[in-house]
């Protein structure tokens, strides 16, 4: 899968994973765009056909929305949503794990938003 990971995504330790995985990964410093708005964000993912991994899943969430309500299209959003309980968020391991059974499933991830806490 061609990923883009955003800011708060861009832990060297996920990045090696998810390359180890056989993923592409790029992240915002690498193209010059760390710290811009979550919009930005996006545009970026968009034009160049990447799949956005986020932690930002509300602000994602409402760009997707708006994406749809334009009839516009975007390679997809995987969201990490945080349980507030450290102990049952997400680790680094448990993404690239999910983001392979999503992968098996088949399902294909264009023009949708999901939060890959269901796949793990």
């Amino acid at each position: 899968m061609n990923l883009y990971l955003d800011d708060n995504m861009s832990k060297a330790l996920l990045v090696a994973l998810l390359r180890k995985a056989g993923h592409h990964v790029t992240i915002p410093a690498a193209v010059g765009i760390a710290g811009v708005s979550d919009a930005r964000h996006m545009v970026y993912a968009v034009a160049n056909a990447l799949v956005v991994l986020t932690k930002d899943r509300n602000d994602f969430e409402d760009l997707h929305f708006v994406i749809q309500a334009t009839r516009g299209q975007h390679p997809g959003i995987l969201a990490v949503r945080l349980d507030n309980v450290t102990v049952k968020d997400m680790k680094d391991r448990d993404i690239v794990r999910a983001i392979g059974n999503l992968e098996r499933s088949g399902i294909s991830v264009a023009t949708e938003f999901l939060v890959l806490n269901h796949w793990r």
